[in-house]
């Protein structure tokens, strides 16, 4: 059930003890997840409420609460931007709600920040590079999850065996799909600290400065890739170029050649992976919108080509057996104009006076143990964490990798330290707009 700002306001001040709201007004977020409210109290500081709206949700926030903990102010120090601090917390039956402290900075659409200067573009590149460049053992200590490239080529695989068995997606996406990430040779990167959940609305901008990143609920060891996603689809070619740029500039380690043919398999496989999280909640509305964007995805792959996203070629479909309903791409096709929208347009917020006498609801209220940087509100220590890791140990999993990389790569090298920064080319990046869609796997 839906909880409305105001009602949000409520759970806040017995979160934070002397929290006295004096407007409520809506705040982006995952709409399938959360339900989040920005709050205003009466000496003007601005407060986020984030309220999950199932218990795997609730989950991931209790995850995000460890990973900010992880955060010392000697970490925090070397970020160009800021973090999230939480202030307190309330538990209702198995959710927990939290409410964090204000961040300078607003949320934009992709369109406003590809339409943005070179300064953003700047900015943007760098944050990511600061992300990627973080400790891994801040990663390990969490005990949050550490993929192997081989060991996460793997489990995009078997996503793509859950969405196929849905019997909703495009024939012609799944041949694609599977072909890219049986293709070892695109999975040879190094890797790295991951966001997991980065886009417009965890980005907090102003003045064309980057200055805070939000939504730390899939923090791991994993693909860099993943974190361009969003960006590739926005289809803005001269923005992204941009960005991998400065990116790339500020990077300790140069990033592999195949990152942006990743990035746009990962904005395209979203749309799989919201059509399962959509079948797995029993809602009609999801489940019909991602069939949709599906649809429309493998049509204009169909009409246009579509970006590369494997590095050996596809083969051509059997004459006996074409993919039903789809066209095979023609060569020679030029760039697609965009088709769809990436980003919905925000709604508008409408700011509602509070009354005085907001009745307080019944909750259970335990304290956030004080560590330095949370001081303030009374605080609540959350319980458990959704970072399951995969079986295989470290060791073994290096050596299946290498061994992959040595079939797969014949006289190629298998690393990727020394590759020279992607310079991406309009064959790199040309493409159809994706349609990015938020879909959080366990």
């Amino acid at each position: 059930m839906r909880r409305e700002p105001i009602e949000l306001a409520a759970v806040a001040t017995a979160a934070v003890p002397g929290l006295s709201p004096t407007a409520v007004s809506s705040a982006p977020d995952d709409p399938a997840d959360f339900d989040s409210a920005l709050l205003l109290d009466a000496e003007g500081k601005r407060w986020r409420v984030r309220s999950p709206r199932h218990a795997e949700a609730s989950t991931r926030l209790e995850t995000e609460f460890l990973v900010l903990r992880a955060f010392v102010p000697a970490i925090r120090a070397e970020l160009p931007f800021l973090m999230p601090t939480v202030a307190g917390t309330v538990r209702q039956q198995d959710l927990t709600t939290f409410v964090y402290s204000h961040l300078q900075g607003t949320t934009r659409t992709v369109e406003e920040l590809t339409a943005g200067p070179q300064e953003l573009a700047k900015e943007i590149g760098t944050a990511l590079a600061a992300i990627h460049d973080l400790p891994r053992a801040l990663v390990s200590n969490a005990d949050l999850p550490s993929y192997t490239p081989n060991e996460f080529r793997q489990r995009r695989l078997n996503e793509l065996d859950m969405a196929a068995t849905t019997g909703k997606i495009p024939a012609l996406l799944l041949r694609r799909w599977e072909h890219a990430m049986e293709d070892v040779s695109l999975w040879r990167f190094n890797p790295c600290v991951v966001h997991g959940d980065l886009h417009e609305d965890n980005l907090l901008v102003e003045d064309h400065r980057v200055t805070a990143v939000t939504g730390w609920t899939d923090l791991r060891i994993g693909d860099p890739a993943d974190d361009l996603a969003w960006l590739v689809a926005s289809n803005e070619h001269e923005f992204v170029d941009a960005v991998v740029k400065h990116y790339t500039a500020k990077r300790r380690d140069a990033p592999d050649n195949h990152l942006l043919r990743r990035a746009a398999l990962s904005a395209e496989f979203a749309l799989a992976q919201y059509l399962v999280k959509g079948i797995a909640a029993a809602d009609a509305d999801m489940i019909a919108e991602a069939e949709g964007m599906l649809s429309t995805l493998a049509d204009d792959i169909a009409e246009y080509g579509g970006q590369p996203i494997s590095v050996e070629p596809l083969p051509p479909a059997k004459p006996d057996s074409p993919p039903t309903g789809q066209a095979a791409a023609a060569p020679g096709l030029v760039d697609a104009p965009a088709a769809t929208d990436v980003s919905e347009a925000m709604p508008a917020v409408h700011v509602t006076p509070i009354p005085v006498d907001v009745t307080p609801i019944p909750v259970e209220v335990t304290p956030i143990p004080a560590d330095g940087e949370n001081a303030g509100g009374t605080t609540d220590q959350p319980s458990g964490q959704d970072a399951s890791h995969d079986a295989a140990d470290d060791d073994a999993a290096e050596d299946a990798g290498a061994s992959d990389s040595a079939e797969s790569a014949g006289s190629e090298d298998g690393t990727q330290d020394d590759v020279p920064a992607p310079k991406p080319s309009g064959a790199d990046t040309s493409t159809v707009a994706l349609t990015v869609v938020d879909a959080k796997t366990t």
